[in-house]
């Protein structure tokens, strides 16, 4: 049986780095991303009166159909500003922006009747303001916790530096 490296830092017995393939980032991705959907749709539900999800069930395929619905509108969203983006001239910018904003304003719209049909009287969103929050809200999460992941990250490749360095 080998020697396990166990210092403070060290805890759970997990080496300091690992190699992972890009399937198992998008997965990490993906799962994290759906966990902060979960807490922040449950969290929505919980101070939201116009907000009801008949059980927690119910809230984790919400929170997966919302996942769904938003990587699909903000690829859209991407692709066509970026479409714009490859003209030249004013027009191209001004109809850009009006395209974009549009897509974002009709995909609440598209979400509200996504989860209507899929979800019926089980679950109820609100009104368009209330879904327009929690989109924000759910993309807010999902910032964050990149953001939280790049620190890790980040902080682990400073502290290898300095061993390295020593």
């Amino acid at each position: 049986m080998s020697e396990q490296n166990i210092q403070p830092g060290n805890l759970v017995n997990v080496p300091e780095q690992i190699g992972i393939t890009k399937w198992q980032l998008v997965y990490a991705g993906w799962t994290l991303t759906l966990l902060a959907y979960i807490v922040v749709l449950n969290l929505w539900v919980e101070f939201n009166p116009s907000v009801v999800i008949d059980s927690f069930v119910i809230s984790i395929a919400t929170a997966v159909v919302l996942l769904v619905l938003l990587v699909i509108i903000l690829g859209l969203e991407h692709r066509v500003k970026h479409w714009f983006a490859q003209r030249e001239g004013t027009l191209s910018r001004v109809l850009g922006t009006v395209s974009t904003l549009l897509i974002l304003f009709v995909s609440k719209f598209v979400i509200l009747e996504v989860i209507d049909f899929i979800f019926g009287e089980h679950v109820e969103l609100g009104h368009f303001v209330d879904v327009l929050v929690l989109v924000l809200l759910l993309i807010v999460a999902q910032k964050l916790m990149v953001r939280v992941w790049d620190a890790i990250g980040d902080a682990g490749s400073q502290a290898n530096a300095e061993i390295i360095s020593e």
